[in-house]
């Protein structure tokens, strides 16, 4: 069909300085109501989807379409990305960009995608908590059908031996529609691509698996296109994704006889109409938040940590192996410093982070090196050490936002540990910091701290002092007045929203107005678990046992204490969030 609205042709840079194609159709009637985003299946681009501009009939919306990395008119080898994490963060630079240089406030704006582009933006909504209005996904491609026994787990392998490769798709376009018209534009599109970057389909399979399993964690509005004969992506993981989730408002529509191409079908009118009602549905009032500052008390992250914190029958198999793993362990830490380290002074300590930060295996001999190598190698490890890096950028972006609006950095960190990540990124920031305090409750943190700020040279603007992170009129009354402040790995470890909402209300007390809070958070931990059964915390030994909060979760109780959201980042396994918000006008 002939569009009757004409797109514009822009670029937008993302995070590591690539421009990406996208077009933008800008609203026809008399008033912008909102924008809807539109986000294009695998081996596709946003061309694909331009007859949802016009078929969906809302003129008083902005439309835009990307072409995401390595697809369509968007730079790099086809069906490649640096990881599928990347891709998400390409989600959230755009909608961001959207945000900056059109207008277009998140709380305007409703998202539909397809297939991979469905998932990217699931996991988008996972991780990143965006509050925009609302998603409509479109046979989500959570489990692709392989056809082949094993594949999944024969692909890693050969991505390990091999490095990255591409693999074709075998889908033909008769089997993605029934719409003659659709299938020879797919067949003779010179845009369209079919190889996939090993590494990003395996990414698709890992991040559906995580964002199926936690779909509770998703609180938006969300409509969920079904495909009844789809011939390429499983229909299972849909309907528990969507029975799963924690929207107040959701709708699924099954959709028999439809193949994959969900939104291009020959009968899509059924599902134009669908998802028309339900962004007039959610345009026509006021967008309202599920309020999660009581999820410690109900809800499916405090039920799972009630859980873990159970102890198993020894006689049972579960209890066995942990007993097991427990004493292993033990044995462990006869070789291994790591461990040692995380027996003595617990596995969340700071001296144990600082030791994770390091990542110089020490041991008794080869073998003990070696176990202490598989020891600081754990994802969950791994994640620590990214964790410290987006700390560290983050605190460098506060510090220049702070030297451009000509403001005083001082520093302030309720729980530092030992300090190294404040530390390491103030050394490396053209901007110096006026002071820093840095604060902890342990003896031993306070000593090494000082002790590294000595090593660091910074005696002359730094100082550490024994205090409670959750005292909120002891963090009010700081002075001088902290216009940078940080607590990170502390709330991940207290599963009570309480204490923290205590300590966020002294932080936000003590912050001057327009300062800035650097805040981790942990939505998601494939080894809570063994942390629970195995590891020991530094409350005297007592088993390690975490209660997760969701991104959104987190987000509100900052909010709560006087904060807006600016930006975050996560690690490409999902595991830890930090996120840099200001202080705005009480």
């Amino acid at each position: 069909m002939t569009n009757s609205r004409s797109p514009l042709e822009h670029h937008f840079e993302t995070h590591d300085d690539v421009k990406l194609f996208y077009r933008h159709w800008p609203v026809t009637g008399p008033v912008r109501r909102g924008a809807v985003v539109l986000f294009h299946r695998g081996h596709e681009h946003g061309a694909r989807m331009a007859h949802l501009v016009d078929e969906l009939d809302l003129p008083d919306f902005d439309f835009f379409a990307w072409d995401a990395r390595g697809h369509g008119k968007s730079p790099g080898r086809r069906g490649y990305s640096p990881s599928f994490a990347t891709s998400v963060r390409d989600v959230q630079t755009f909608v961001g960009h959207i945000n900056q240089a059109h207008g277009v406030p998140a709380s305007d704006i409703h998202l539909i995608a397809q297939s991979v582009g469905a998932v990217l933006v699931a996991t988008w909504a996972h991780d990143y908590a965006p509050q925009v209005r609302g998603l409509t996904l479109a046979s989500p491609a959570f489990k692709v059908k392989l056809y082949v026994p094993f594949a999944r787990a024969g692909l890693a392998l050969m991505h390990r031996l091999r490095g990255l490769f591409f693999v074709n798709s075998y889908v033909k376009a008769k089997f993605l529609t029934h719409d003659p018209e659709r299938i020879a534009s797919y067949e003779s599109d010179p845009l369209i691509s079919r190889p996939i970057a090993v590494n990003i389909l395996l990414g698709l399979y890992e991040a559906a698996d995580r964002v199926v399993k936690d779909s509770n964690a998703i609180t938006l509005p969300v409509q969920l296109l079904v495909s009844g004969a789809d011939w390429v992506v499983h229909h299972k993981p849909q309907h528990r994704f969507f029975d799963r989730l924690g929207s107040s408002v959701k709708e699924k529509l099954e959709l028999p006889g439809f193949f994959h191409d969900t939104l291009g079908e020959k009968d899509r009118a059924t599902a134009v109409r669908a998802t028309r009602a339900f962004i007039q549905r959610l345009f026509a009032e006021q967008p309202q938040a599920v309020d999660l500052r009581d999820a410690h008390v109900h809800g499916e992250t405090a039920d799972e940590s009630r859980a873990l914190a159970k102890p198993l029958p020894i006689l049972s198999p579960r209890g066995a192996y942990w007993a097991a793993t427990r004493a292993g362990l033990r044995v462990g830490r006869l070789l291994s410093r790591g461990v040692k380290l995380g027996h003595a002074t617990g596995f969340d300590s700071g001296s144990t982070l600082d030791y994770v930060y390091r990542n110089q295996p020490q041991g008794a001999g080869p073998m003990g090196r070696s176990i202490d190598k598989t020891y600081l190698s754990s994802i969950g490890w791994r994640g620590i050490r990214q964790r410290k890096l987006h700390i560290e950028e983050l605190l460098r972006e506060a510090m220049q936002r702070l030297a451009d609006a000509r403001c005083d950095v001082h520093v302030m960190d309720i729980a530092a540990g030992h300090g190294r990540y404040v530390l390491d990124a103030v050394l490396a920031s053209p901007i110096k910091p006026a002071s820093i305090l840095l604060r902890d409750y342990s003896d031993i943190n306070v000593r090494d701290g000082h002790a590294l700020i000595a090593e660091k040279g910074l005696q002359d603007i730094a100082r550490f002092v024994l205090a409670d992170a959750f005292d909120r009129s002891s963090l009010a009354t700081v002075a001088p007045r902290p216009t940078l402040a940080v607590v990170s790995g502390l709330y991940e470890l207290f599963p009570d929203n309480e204490m923290v909402s205590r300590s966020l209300a002294g932080i936000g007390d003590a912050t001057e107005e327009g300062g800035y809070l650097v805040y981790t958070g942990q939505p998601w931990h494939p080894q809570l678990e063994m942390i629970a059964r195995a590891l020991t915390s530094h409350r005297q030994g007592e088993a390690w046992v975490m209660r997760r909060r969701t991104q959104a979760e987190m987000d509100q109780l900052v909010e709560a204490a006087g904060f807006r959201k600016l930006t975050q980042r996560i690690d490409e396994w999902g595991i830890f969030t930090v996120s840099l918000a200001q202080r705005i006008k009480p």
